[in-house]
C-alpha cells in the first residue's frame, strides 16, 4: 500500500479502476489502524491485544450477519458482502499484528515467513479476490510477491526497526554471518554484515521473480500495477547493493526519478 507500513503495495494508484476504490479503501484503513494499534501510541501490550481482540470481535460480528455500528466496520461489513471476500486474509492480519505486540526476534527464515505469510499475503490475497482472479497459481504467486516485498521492507528498514527493538534479520543468520546486535547498535557495516545482507537480498530477490509470473499472466491494470511493484521491488534491493548494503546512514527508497526507470522495465518483463 502507498504509505507507512504499507509503502510496497498498491492502494488507490491511477491504475487501480476506479470501481475498486472504495472497496480497497475500507480494506486499507482496517488493516491500517489495526497496524497502527500495535505499532503507534505508548499503550501497554495488553491494552494492544485487547484492541485487537475488539477488531476480531467485529469480524465475528460480520461473519455472523450481524451489521457493526462503528463506521470503519460497516464500511468493511459492505464490502465483504457486496465483493464475497474471505474473512481470512483480515484474521490472518490481525494474528501478525498480535505477534507484534509480543514478538521483537525471529529464530529462523520459516519463522520469519509464517509471519510475512500473515503480514503480507492477505492484502495480494484481497486484491486477486476483488478481481476475480483468487484461484490456486495466482495466490501462490501472489504470496511469493508479497513476502518478498515484505522481506524486502525489513532489510531497508533494519535501522528504523531497531530504533523499536526489533530485528526481522533471523537470528540464526546473524550467528551464521558472525553479526551480533551490538553490531546492529554501532551501524557498524563490515564484510559480515554485507555477506549477511548480500544472503539475504538474494532471498529476497529470488522470492520476487519466483512470483513475478503473476504480473505477466494478469490482464489490464492489475497486471501492469504489479509489474510495477515487481520492479520497485527489485530496484530497493539494487539500491540496497548499490549503497554497499549500509541502510544505517541512507535508507534505500524509491524517488520520482525512478518510476520512469520502472515504467520501461515493467514494459519490457
Amino acid at each position: 500500500m502507498a504509505v507507512d507500513h504499507y509503502e510496497n503495495f498498491p492502494v488507490a494508484s491511477i491504475l487501480l479502476p476506479a470501481r475498486l476504490r472504495p472497496p480497497v479503501e475500507a480494506i486499507y484503513a482496517f488493516a491500517r489502524s489495526a497496524d497502527d494499534i500495535a505499532d503507534e501510541g505508548d499503550a501497554a501490550p495488553h491494552e494492544r491485544i485487547a484492541a485487537l481482540d475488539t477488531y476480531e470481535a467485529q469480524l465475528d460480528l460480520i461473519a455472523a450477519g450481524g451489521t457493526p455500528a462503528e463506521p470503519l466496520f460497516r464500511k468493511l461489513h459492505d464490502v465483504v458482502h457486496d465483493w464475497q471476500l474471505p474473512l481470512t486474509p483480515m484474521r490472518n492480519l490481525l494474528s501478525a499484528f498480535r505477534q507484534d505486540v509480543v514478538t521483537t526476534r525471529y529464530t529462523d527464515f520459516t519463522t520469519l515467513l509464517d509471519y510475512c505469510r500473515r503480514s503480507a499475503n492477505p492484502v495480494g490475497a484481497l486484491m486477486l479476490h476483488l478481481y476475480g482472479a483468487a484461484d490456486a497459481r495466482n495466490l501462490a504467486q501472489s504470496d511469493a510477491i508479497c513476502s518478498a516485498l515484505q522481506l524486502i521492507n525489513f532489510w531497508q528498514d533494519v535501522a528504523i526497526d531497531w530504533q523499536k527493538s526489533r530485528i526481522y534479520l533471523p537470528l540464526e543468520d546473524l550467528s551464521r554471518f558472525g553479526v551480533s546486535e551490538t553490531q546492529l547498535t554501532e551501524q557498524r557495516v563490515d564484510d559480515a554484515w554485507r555477506q549477511l545482507m548480500a544472503f539475504e537480498i538474494d532471498r529476497a530477490r529470488a522470492l520476487l521473480l519466483a512470483g513475478a509470473p503473476l504480473a505477466l499472466r494478469l490482464p489490464g491494470r492489475i497486471g501492469w500495477e504489479l509489474r510495477l511493484v515487481v520492479q520497485g521491488g527489485l530496484h530497493i534491493l539494487a539500491t540496497i547493493e548499490a549503497v554497499d548494503y549500509d541502510v544505517f546512514r541512507q535508507r534505500p527508497t524509491l524517488r520520482k526519478t525512478d518510476y520512469l526507470r520502472l515504467l520501461w522495465r515493467a514494459l519490457r518483463m
